[in-house]
């Protein structure tokens, strides 16, 4: 069953991709959500619900959650459940064309079992079927190895840090490291760590659309993903993430625990 799963969402992504060019040629809709800056369009809008209509066709036992609302309402990862996000990375998608990808989670009783992170632009496709490796397009992508801090890059979201988080936690654990990048969205994010390109990924809060796919991909390669205290996170809800090369993971959990 996977393996038509798998060649069905990928089907699914190249025609969302010709979709999303073309709305990229047009005057976007934009409108906010929760603040100014938590910004929604119609192509985040028609995307999940293309998903969401093919999903219902082809897999009406599945439930689905989508950022954008049109799936169901899940309180229990019984079953087979999709989590989605049509586009992440939507400031990026408005200000610079560039820079946002689809991500998608697939899950079975909890248990990840495909995960996809597509560069819309770029046309790269990060996707990862449990047991069976991780890929790039075609190309399977390496184990990722240990890792130190000294010699870590590791991206953030400035936006989730408070001034307290600063002083007590991220100025020192910037000082530490050799570098550190911020790109505006979850899934890019994931992306890198996974190819190595980055070494560890911190956030203060995301929501489960925003790292479903990217966990799946990411541990299948033998990172680690938990909040930002180590513990694991719930895939209904709202949490830090902490994602990183094994062995390096555990070195930046200690500057979140004391």
């Amino acid at each position: 069953m996977w393996t038509e799963v798998d060649k069905t969402v990928k089907q699914w992504l190249k025609e969302t991709r010709v979709s999303i060019l073309e709305a990229l040629e047009h005057t976007l809709n934009i409108d906010t959500k929760s603040n100014a800056n938590d910004l929604v369009t119609n192509v985040d809008k028609e995307t999940e619900q293309f998903f969401v209509s093919r999903i219902k066709e082809h897999y009406p036992q599945h439930k689905i959650v989508g950022e954008e609302g049109f799936g169901d309402e899940v309180h229990e990862l019984e079953g087979i459940v999709w989590i989605i996000d049509p586009i992440d990375g939507t400031m990026n998608f408005v200000h610079q064309k560039r820079n946002f990808f689809i991500s998608i989670g697939i899950l079975e009783d909890g248990i990840g079992k495909l995960g996809y992170l597509y560069d819309v632009i770029l046309d790269e496709l990060y996707c990862a079927s449990k047991g069976e490796g991780a890929f790039l397009n075609d190309k399977v992508l390496p184990p990722l190895q240990q890792g130190n801090i000294e010699e870590a890059i590791i991206g953030f979201n400035p936006a989730s840090i408070h001034s307290e988080d600063a002083a007590s936690t991220f100025i020192p654990l910037l000082k530490d490291v050799r570098g550190a990048r911020s790109y505006g969205s979850a899934a890019m994010e994931f992306a890198y760590v996974a190819t190595g390109r980055m070494d560890a990924y911190i956030s203060k809060g995301l929501s489960p659309w925003d790292f479903a796919g990217g966990k799946i991909i990411v541990e299948e390669l033998g990172g680690i993903v938990t909040d930002l205290r180590g513990n694991p996170v719930n895939l209904l809800e709202r949490s830090s993430i902490l994602v990183a090369r094994p062995g390096l993971h555990k070195k930046l959990c200690r500057y979140f625990q004391s």
